[in-house]
């Protein structure tokens, strides 16, 4: 996103995307997981829309599209966002613990049995 909106900055956005276009797919990794500024939201949307039926997107969030208001900080932009997101989906929710939680646990359950010796 930061490499967007660089381009962004200095009127380069479109051929930047242009250049993404040679990965048939992109994978947007944690997209809730921090609050996104306008220039980003507007850069993340800008990403969507470019490669909506044209390439692939692999999105994980922590967050159902009925609260991505967190993500993009215009309600019409989420709207169109998530309409062109699901168009062509294959949407898969996972109800599980996180595996990044499940690693920390062990890690520390190991660090402790370290310890405790």
């Amino acid at each position: 996103m930061q490499l967007l909106q660089a381009a962004q900055a200095n009127l380069q956005l479109q051929s930047a995307l242009l250049k993404l276009d040679k990965y048939d797919l992109l994978i947007l990794d944690d997209l809730s997981y921090v609050k996104k500024s306008d220039a980003e939201t507007s850069v993340l949307f800008e990403l969507i829309a470019h490669r909506y039926e044209l390439k692939s997107l692999l999105i994980t969030a922590n967050h159902p599209f009925s609260a991505w208001d967190v993500i993009f900080t215009d309600s019409t932009m989420t709207v169109a966002a998530v309409d062109r997101l699901v168009h062509h989906a294959l949407i898969l929710e996972i109800q599980a613990e996180s595996c990044r939680q499940q690693s920390a646990q062990q890690r520390s359950l190991s660090d402790d049995k370290k310890r405790s010796k």
